[in-house]
């Protein structure tokens, strides 16, 4: 079995053997969390906690005016890496061809070009965010190993691939083998790391929401 055929096979299996499990007990944890009941009356004319869940996941997708003018920035990197990254993962046909795979489902994918364009993109978006974590005061004091390496396990993916649609470096099949590793590490760390908050950032949001138009909060 040569590298390929090990991260096509049986490492792919693994890997998602571990992602799914990982998410459910992360899951099932927050669920089986104690929480203390809101005894608070609620004001009379608050809107259903699902809906007030549902506007505060959409305006908190905006950037705060209050914080725009210092970290416009940062706001809009997070942007252009979320954007990118989204086009890639989804957009790319062998990409798309894997959902079919997994779910049985697919659709029209995007250009190489397009493609290759957001994967440049992300992978600049990617520097600047380190070099903003390293030269931002307060983000130096607050970053953890965990900050540091859920951005390694995000940039190779990214990096490889970029580097295996190129035919850069090694042998096609060397390059793919890589990058399918690299998103196999990156699968197994999300449901243990910082980058859960793909799923838990609309849970919390939403939560927030319905908790402060419980409370009569004006949003």
């Amino acid at each position: 079995m040569d590298l390929l055929d090990f991260a096509r096979g049986p490492a792919l299996q693994v890997a998602l053997a571990i992602f799914v499990l990982g998410m459910m007990w992360r899951v099932v944890s927050l669920i089986l969390m104690p929480r203390s009941k809101d005894k608070s009356i609620p004001r009379k004319d608050a809107p259903s906690p699902f809906f007030a869940a549902i506007r505060e996941i959409i305006r908190r997708t905006k950037p705060d005016a209050h914080f725009a003018k210092n970290n416009l920035t940062a706001q809009l990197n997070g942007y252009v890496f979320h954007i990118g990254l989204a086009i890639i993962v989804f957009g790319f046909a062998p990409h798309i061809a894997f959902f079919k795979y997994l779910f049985g489902i697919s659709w029209p994918n995007l250009p190489n070009n397009l493609i290759y364009a957001a994967g440049v993109l992300t992978l600049a978006s990617l520097v600047v965010a380190m070099v903003r974590r390293f030269t931002d005061p307060v983000l130096k004091i607050i970053s953890t190993a965990d900050d540091y390496f859920s951005w390694l396990v995000t940039f190779l993916p990214v990096l490889t691939g970029l580097l295996a649609n190129s035919h850069l470096l090694f042998r096609y099949e060397t390059l793919l083998a890589i990058h399918i590793l690299s998103f196999e590490v990156l699968l197994i760390w999300i449901p243990f790391g910082k980058l859960m908050h793909w799923l838990l950032v609309f849970v919390t949001r939403g939560q927030i929401g319905a908790h402060l138009a419980r409370r009569g909060a004006q949003l």
